[in-house]
């Protein structure tokens, strides 16, 4: 299995993360990506894949941190952005839901400069999109060369269309098992198999029967699980098209 998205670095798992980590090639997790949501998590990321041969890093100020940075903050982020063991840009995006978060004005020239810098280095690139459905495609639309996929993704069917037509993949997430997922089915159900990728965005929205809990990577199955019902394929099927899309995306052999 391949979790394109979880968060490591996280101070959830501060008392057991070699204890986690360690589990989890036995539970047949192959591959693992760890985005960065500012410049201390960036280095992290990086600093655990270069200590675990199956996580891979990605690095970037995330929307809700990225108030006050600075242009030493984005060349630190761009100097990890070349390290052998990043595959992508990210965690970045937009999130309007948090009424406390930096201006969505600056939000936006935060996301785009990452954007550049992404088309400059040929990374893909990890959206988060909350509550920011209309600037967020807007805003990828500026930048045709970039693709990637947009994490735990939350926006309309008609939304999902316009960025498959454009060569973006999808996430799926633990909300998917959630009793109130009904537009995820209907954005699960048209997206075609080859842009399929599956997160867990760990610590956090821990699928269904574990939810409240503290999220790892061990539970991809039952998000693939019920993905592949709605796909009406077998868990297998969905699962092993998942891996190859993650490796696909981020060019990993």
């Amino acid at each position: 299995m391949f979790d394109t998205h979880a968060h490591y670095d996280d101070t959830a798992f501060d008392p057991d993360r070699a204890a986690v980590l360690s589990a989890l090639t036995d539970a047949g997790i192959s591959f693992v990506i760890n985005p960065g949501c500012d410049v201390e998590s960036s280095r992290k990321a990086v600093a655990l894949a270069e200590e675990y041969p199956f996580i891979y890093a990605a690095v970037g100020i995330h929307p809700e941190n990225c108030g006050g940075c600075t242009d030493e903050d984005f060349s630190v982020i761009r100097a990890l952005a070349g390290h052998p063991k990043t595959v992508a840009v990210g965690e970045i995006g937009l999130d309007y839901y948090w009424k406390e978060n930096p201006p969505r004005e600056f939000q936006q020239e935060v996301f785009r400069r990452q954007l550049s810098m992404a088309r400059e280095l040929n990374l893909p690139v990890i959206v988060h999109d909350r509550d920011a459905h209309g600037d967020s495609l807007s805003i990828v639309e500026e930048f045709p060369e970039v693709r990637g996929v947009f994490h735990c993704y939350s926006g309309s069917a008609e939304m999902a269309r316009e960025l498959l037509r454009r060569g973006w993949y999808l996430g799926f997430d633990g909300p998917v098992t959630y009793k109130n997922a009904r537009k995820a089915q209907e954005v699960a159900e048209i997206t075609p198999l080859d842009r399929v990728l599956l997160e867990t965005d760990s610590p956090y929205l821990s699928p269904v029967p574990n939810r409240g809990k503290r999220n790892d990577s061990r539970n991809l199955p039952y998000i693939a699980a019920v993905l592949a019902q709605w796909k009406g394929i077998t868990p297998e099927e969905l699962t092993l098209a998942a891996v190859e899309n993650g490796k696909k995306l981020f060019g990993i052999e």
